[in-house]
């Protein structure tokens, strides 16, 4: 199994956090590029279907639960799963005194036959959510500045 935890301290309200970050078609940009599409298929609620596409044109669907008053969201990927054999994620915001700590924990395994094992696929995984944090911290702290 495979088991990510990165964190980034956001100063800025915890509406402002919770609603850009959770902005599907907004994450071509807040991943920095490594989506190129970013399309909600469908809404209940607090329940979203999606269709992320990366820089390399695969495109897969997942489901995400948004819990705001609780803090967290959970997302799972669905279809296709390959390379993986289930890949769980939990954003979660925490308040803090110098703003509310994002928090992202990615629980999955890879598939047999993908090219790369759990422990690498948790190398790439550390390296793009520390850039992405990064982006996420930037583009809504300007925002809620304005």
């Amino acid at each position: 199994m495979g088991h990510t935890v990165n964190s980034i301290i956001i100063e800025a309200p915890y509406e402002k956090v919770f609603d850009i970050s959770n902005d599907i078609p907004r994450w071509t940009e807040l991943f920095g590029g490594e989506y190129t599409g970013a399309e909600i298929i469908n809404r209940e609620g607090n329940k979203i279907t999606f269709r992320l596409t990366d820089d390399e044109g695969k495109s897969w669907v997942s489901r995400r639960l948004l819990m705001k008053k609780q803090g967290f969201a959970y997302a799972e990927r669905q279809e296709p799963l390959f390379p993986f054999k289930y890949m769980k994620i939990i954003w979660l915001y925490t308040r803090k005194p110098q703003g509310i700590e994002l928090s992202w924990i990615q629980h999955f395994e890879m598939d047999p036959s993908a090219k790369f094992g759990d422990s690498q696929v948790e190398g790439f995984i550390n390296t793009h959510s520390r850039d992405n944090l990064r982006i996420f911290k930037r583009v809504i702290e300007a925002e809620s500045a304005k």
